[in-house]
């Protein structure tokens, strides 16, 4: 069975998963981009704790942000082995740093379980689409929009 044939038959999604300090993430594969190594970024006067700055794209402009700061988490210090992973967002292109990229998953959309509602702030709730408890990990499915809400890619 070909790939098309088995997304049509089995309505799957196909998520990237990565890892921020000692926990999994994932998102939509259609929303990334690229993978890239870490790349030093120029840092932005008056830019939020969260972004570590810009860096040029093959001639665009692209803003980074430490995603484990901007999910509340303890910021990163990025070395050689950290990645960014540049993902579409609207129409905003974002590079986000992560640990390590850790899988490509196809699931569907009973794999999904409600993210509890013990999550401690409203914001964790925002951004977390769900969690997949998958070959004894647990994975928390996060949406990029909550994550970086329009006014906050529009200054980036």
């Amino acid at each position: 069975m070909t790939y098309a044939a088995r997304n049509l038959t089995t309505d799957g999604r196909e998520l990237i998963a990565f890892r921020v300090g000692d926990q999994e993430f994932c998102v939509n594969v259609m929303s990334v981009r690229e993978i890239r190594g870490w790349t030093p970024a120029t840092a932005m006067p008056h830019a939020p704790d969260y972004m570590l700055g810009i860096i040029n794209l093959r001639g665009a402009v692209l803003p980074i942000v430490d995603l484990s700061a901007r999910l509340g988490m303890k910021p990163a210090e990025p070395t050689v082995r950290h990645v960014i992973i540049v993902a579409q967002v609207k129409n905003q292109v974002v590079g986000m740093l992560v640990d390590a990229v850790s899988d490509i998953l196809t699931i569907t959309d009973d794999k999904i379980q409600p993210t509890p509602d013990v999550v401690s702030s409203e914001f964790e709730r925002s951004f977390a689409r769900g969690v997949l408890a998958i070959e004894g990990r647990l994975i928390c499915l996060i949406e990029l929009e909550s994550v970086f809400p329009q006014e906050e890619r529009e200054a980036a």
